[in-house]
């Protein structure tokens, strides 16, 4: 027997890939020089226009990036939909389809040059440090001069605030596409907490951003308010998922969503600087099982699986020892 997708679900992937024709479209690039962008074949992006395959959380991710728009905006058309993620925060990009380059070829390639700039600064910061990079080493990055490079962003203050947006953006992004069609608040958290993990690549290199953007909150008011903004997304987006946990019976019944929620990021946010400062024993997998006995012992009802060491669930409320924490 064949399965059939509702009239909404069936509506709302049209529209997605509606919406990816038009990025394409506005990009002024032939739809298989578009897939090689991607670094994805032809055939797959054809296939995933024509209905009989479904982009990849990864793919859905790249358009995003390639287009400068949000997972979300090509998901739902705008950033009100639900897509079991807090709404998108202010500094993440405008969500609106990207420049038209077939009618504004000017609009389209200035486009191009402030994301190249941003992506560049994004690299060299998180690798480097926000007060060892000079003007002249992003010029020499992206090929072109300093003088262009004043031209977008006058001041590195401006371009650090960008990095910052960008960071937003792409943490944004991940989790709209991995989140989206997870009903299940056990799976979403456990998702939630994976993509928070400062695995070397990628997701290291945020952590730096973002480990800098901490210390200059600290002596900069206007910093601050630039990174609470973000950061309350993060927090809201957990705090639903709890709440959502709790409702479903997936978690305890008389769990504190918000208090809960202090607690969790506040674990992630230290084990994630323990584990990018190096200390030693610190690693990513002691992370991710701290992390995961957090949730087992503290947030999912008692006797539901096992500790992130092997041995069956048993315990009821009692706090964390040193033994506990790697």
């Amino acid at each position: 027997m064949t399965l059939l997708a509702s009239p909404s679900v069936t509506d709302h992937m049209e529209g997605l890939r509606n919406r990816v024709r038009e990025v394409i479209r506005r990009s002024g690039r032939p739809q298989r020089e578009f897939a090689s962008v991607m670094a994805l074949e032809a055939s797959k992006l054809s296939k995933s226009l024509s209905g009989t395959r479904r982009f990849t959380a990864e793919e859905l991710i790249r358009i995003a990036d390639i287009a400068g728009v949000t997972v979300n905006w090509l998901l739902y058309g705008e950033e009100s939909a639900d897509g079991g993620v807090a709404a998108a925060p202010r500094v993440a990009v405008a969500t609106e389809p990207p420049v038209d380059a077939g009618r504004d070829v000017r609009a389209a390639r200035e486009q191009g040059r402030r994301r190249q700039i941003t992506d560049a600064a994004w690299r060299l910061i998180a690798e480097r440090g926000y007060h060892s990079v000079r003007t002249a080493d992003i010029a020499a990055e992206c090929g072109v001069s300093s003088a262009a490079i004043h031209y977008h962003f006058p001041t590195l203050r401006e371009l650090l605030d960008e990095t910052l947006r960008s960071s937003v953006k792409q943490a944004f992004d991940r989790q709209v596409a991995v989140l989206h069609g997870i009903d299940d608040a056990r799976e979403r958290l456990r998702r939630l907490i994976e993509l928070q993990l400062p695995a070397p690549g990628h997701l290291a290199r945020e952590w730096s951003i973002w480990m800098q953007v901490w210390t200059e909150s600290a002596l900069d008011p206007q910093m601050r308010a630039l990174h609470a903004d973000s950061y309350q997304r993060w927090h809201d987006t957990i705090a639903r998922t709890l709440r959502d946990g709790a409702a479903s019976g997936a978690f305890r019944p008389d769990l504190d969503a918000e208090a809960m929620t202090v607690r969790l990021t506040a674990l992630i946010d230290g084990l994630g600087i323990q584990v990018l400062t190096g200390r030693p024993g610190r690693t990513v997998e002691r992370m991710r099982a701290a992390l995961q006995d957090f949730v087992t012992t503290q947030i999912e009802p008692p006797g539901t699986g096992h500790r992130a060491d092997g041995r069956p669930d048993d315990r009821t409320e009692q706090p964390h020892t040193s033994e506990d924490t790697p």
